[in-house]
């Protein structure tokens, strides 16, 4: 019998980034407990109201913050659902005060919790990087997070209808998430158009993940007919009106964009 002994580097690496975690959520829930005593004494409904939204604003980090801590464990996560809370979080903290819509388009795919963790720091990354540098022009700013499974390539599109100016010079900034794209054995590709600009991250699974994705699609394929008519249906009533969404055709299979 072979027996693994883990790299007490890799232990201690984890045990730092853990603490620092703890510390950073202490921190904010400290300013947080702060910002709410001083709001209760200040007289006055604008500086109540003002203080109020600092305190919202902390909670929405705060959620970010969580949703980006290092997971424990082994068992496989869900990344649709991992990526939906940490946007709900981007969107409390700071695109909700942008006037920036936050969408998805996400499909049940199966990962290893450091790697799930890993597209969630790359998702953070740029959609933050969308918020600050896409020109929105007139336009209502919308950003959209799509995750499909190819076989056994995941694609995690996030796309924006932002237009190009502006862009380039802040690339440099996606340097981090390419980096990390590469410890997923994968590659970040931007495209841009007229009125919007994706950025493409692309990453194959691992054997095990392969093997529970592969389990999660057999299950679904055996979802009664009439009950995926009926949710399709349903679908297609809620699904808004292309003139009042132009990021839908955007995110459509045939669309293609000129990888950079």
């Amino acid at each position: 019998m072979t027996v693994s002994i883990p790299d007490p580097c890799a232990l201690q690496e984890g045990v730092l980034l853990r603490e620092l975690h703890h510390r950073v959520a202490h921190g904010v829930a400290f300013a947080i407990d702060v910002v709410t005593a001083t709001a209760v004494r200040v007289e006055g409904a604008e500086a109540k109201r003002a203080l109020s939204d600092v305190v919202e604003l902390l909670h929405g980090y705060s959620d970010v913050h969580r949703a980006l801590a290092m997971p424990a464990g082994e068992t496989l996560i869900h990344a649709a659902a991992y990526i939906r809370k940490l946007g709900l979080g981007m969107r409390r903290a700071l695109l909700d005060r942008m006037d920036i819509q936050l969408a998805f388009a996400t499909q049940s795919i199966a990962l290893k919790p450091e790697r799930c963790w890993y597209l969630g720091l790359i998702v953070h990354e740029l959609v933050m990087h969308a918020a600050r540098h896409a020109c929105f022009d007139a336009r209502a700013g919308q950003i959209r997070i799509k995750l499909t499974r190819t076989g056994a390539l995941v694609n995690c599109v996030i796309l924006d209808n932002g237009s190009r100016p502006a862009r380039e010079a802040s690339d440099r900034e996606l340097r981090t998430a390419t980096d990390i794209a590469r410890a997923l054995g994968g590659r970040i590709e931007q495209g841009f158009g007229a009125e919007f600009t994706s950025i493409v991250l692309s990453f194959p699974l691992t054997e095990r993940e392969r093997g529970a994705n592969w389990s999660i699609a057999t299950r679904q394929m055996r979802v009664p007919r009439r009950a995926r008519a009926a949710a399709a249906s349903d679908g297609a009533a809620l699904r808004p009106r292309p003139s009042a969404d132009a990021l839908g055709g955007l995110l459509s299979p045939s669309h293609h964009t000129d990888a950079s």
